[in-house]
Formats: C-alpha cells, structure tokens, sequence
C-alpha cells in the first residue's frame, strides 16, 4: 500500500506529466486539419472520416490520457 504521504508529494507531478502530454496529443491530432476549420469556418470534407493507423492510435491515447487525468484530478480533491 502506498502512503498517504508519498501519493500527496508525488500527485502535483503525475498531473503536470498528464497535463502536458494531453496538450501534446491534442495539438497533434489538429495538425491535420486545415486552417478555416480550426476557426470555425465550414470544413466538413476533412471533419468526418475514417482513423487509421497512428492517428487511431493517438485518438486512444489521448482518450486514455484524458481519463487519467481526471482521475488524478478527482484523487487530489478526495485526498486534499
């Protein structure tokens, strides 16, 4: 069992990991997308179509990643 202690000093790091490496999936994912469609102009054509490869991979990893961090979060708050 890990103490109490020991996850409260380590928790604030885990969550900067997290955090940073979910910024970075996310950023990778829009590289993709074209310029209008990132400020809301009508991009349909390259919205909707099938993940392949890496890019499912990155889609799972940053789902994954996005779970750990609340996760992290909601244990900060319980244990706080």
């Amino acid at each position: 069992m890990v103490p109490m202690s020991f996850l409260q000093g380590m928790l604030p790091y885990i969550q900067i990991v997290l955090g940073a490496l979910l910024i970075v999936a996310v950023i990778l994912q829009r590289t993709g997308a074209s310029l209008g469609g990132a400020f809301g102009s009508d991009n349909f054509s390259s919205g909707f179509h099938t993940r392949r490869g890496l890019e499912k991979t990155l889609f799972r990893a940053t789902i994954a990643l996005g779970i750990l961090f609340a996760i992290s979060a909601l244990v900060n708050l319980i244990i706080s």
